[in-house]
């Protein structure tokens, strides 16, 4: 488990109005709720959310909406302000169905039906790209193209070296080895296995009948890795590899990735503008509990596997523990879009701000 910042602080709770801090000044403990945010899932989402531990710890120790110096309202450590686990979106969902953290975050959305029958809500967070990422010599970022049916065929086994005719055929100018394909694939409950398995099965009918798209799937071929961090190290220590993993993840370890064929018939490179176009096409108002793909979104330069990192949050919450984490999840979503994008993952438009704000309005029990 991956424990995040110790600090003091003052500060008011993010839905506290100034009127009720001036009758009543509020302690670090009322933002936090007496201890850290707890949560687990997602590690497409990792990196941010770690960023945001840090930028969320910085404003509660200066004192949130007011400064701290010579006030009289110091106190003492509260404890971390985010507790969470990078165990895979499964994971996280599970944890989150037992009470055993405060939410689950997941790549994954799940229906309402079934929200409903664990007295669960769910909302998006933030929004990021999935990409093919490959270690062969000589071979720039973006620089490879591939369609969808012959990174299916590739996963599938059906496609065993680099040196295939239809590799070729997509990349004439790019000088190829005549080697061994080495696939890397998730081991663990995976969001991100979910959308670029989800991408593949729209893209081949093969695909969807052999192996489908879920969380976890029954691989045709490939050694298997745990995470994003750990199959982009297994791809950056497999000379000839190729697996998938969160943009941020493809950056951070300076691996190659592919320009991926979209709907349009375009081949898009990976990068914030490409995910901002497949976010941009969505109708979140019309998804009920915020339930909605962005794979193989319409659009000439919409790269082709975007994916949504979603909160999930019992409605059942103790008035503590709800404000602990709602005044970490508005901060997030007021003042985290400048550190979601300096890692290449795209901020939730406001107009979706909006609707999120108001979903927590309907379904939450949120006090000051």
């Amino acid at each position: 488990m991956t424990r995040l910042i110790t600090r003091r602080s003052v500060a008011l709770g993010l839905a506290a109005t100034t009127a009720a801090s001036a009758a009543m000044p509020a302690r670090a403990q009322d933002v936090l709720g007496g201890g850290a945010v707890t949560g687990a899932g997602s590690t497409f989402a990792y990196p941010v959310l770690s960023k945001w531990a840090h930028g969320y710890q910085r404003w509660v120790a200066g004192g949130g909406f007011f400064p701290v110096a010579n006030s009289g309202l110091e106190d003492p450590p509260t404890g971390p302000v985010l507790d969470y686990e990078p165990s895979g979106s499964l994971a996280g969902t599970m944890r989150v169905k037992e009470g055993a953290v405060d939410f689950g975050a997941s790549d994954v959305p799940l229906n309402s039906a079934e929200l409903a029958k664990l007295n669960l809500g769910q909302f998006p967070l933030v929004i990021g790209g999935v990409v093919a990422v490959v270690n062969l010599d000589g071979i720039a970022p973006g620089q490879m193209k591939l369609t969808g049916l012959v990174l299916a065929d590739i996963f599938l086994g059906k496609i065993g070296t680099w040196s295939h005719p239809a590799i070729k055929a997509l990349n004439p100018d790019l000088k190829l080895p005549d080697a061994r394909i080495t696939v890397v694939r998730r081991a663990d409950g995976s969001g991100t296995t979910y959308n670029f398995t989800n991408y593949l099965s729209k893209m081949s009918p093969e695909w969807k009948d052999k192996v489908g798209s879920d969380l976890l799937v029954p691989w045709p071929t490939g050694v298997a890795a745990r995470g994003n961090e750990g199959l982009a190290q297994s791809v950056r220590q497999t000379r000839n590899s190729i697996g998938y993993v969160e943009y941020a993840q493809a950056v951070k370890t300076g691996l190659s990735y592919a320009s991926l064929q979209n709907a349009a018939g375009q081949f898009v490179a990976p990068e914030p503008r490409s995910f901002q176009a497949a976010a941009a096409s969505a109708d979140w108002e019309k998804s009920a509990d915020f339930e909605l793909l962005l794979t193989n979104a319409p659009g000439e330069t919409t790269y082709p596997v975007v994916a949504t990192v979603f909160a999930l949050v019992h409605k059942n919450m103790s008035a503590r523990r709800a404000r602990a984490a709602f005044n970490f999840f508005q901060w997030v979503l007021d003042n985290g879009a400048g550190d979601a994008a300096q890692l290449g993952y795209v901020p939730l438009p406001q107009t979706l701000v909006a609707q999120v704000k108001a979903y927590w309005a309907r379904n939450y029990k949120i006090s000051a």
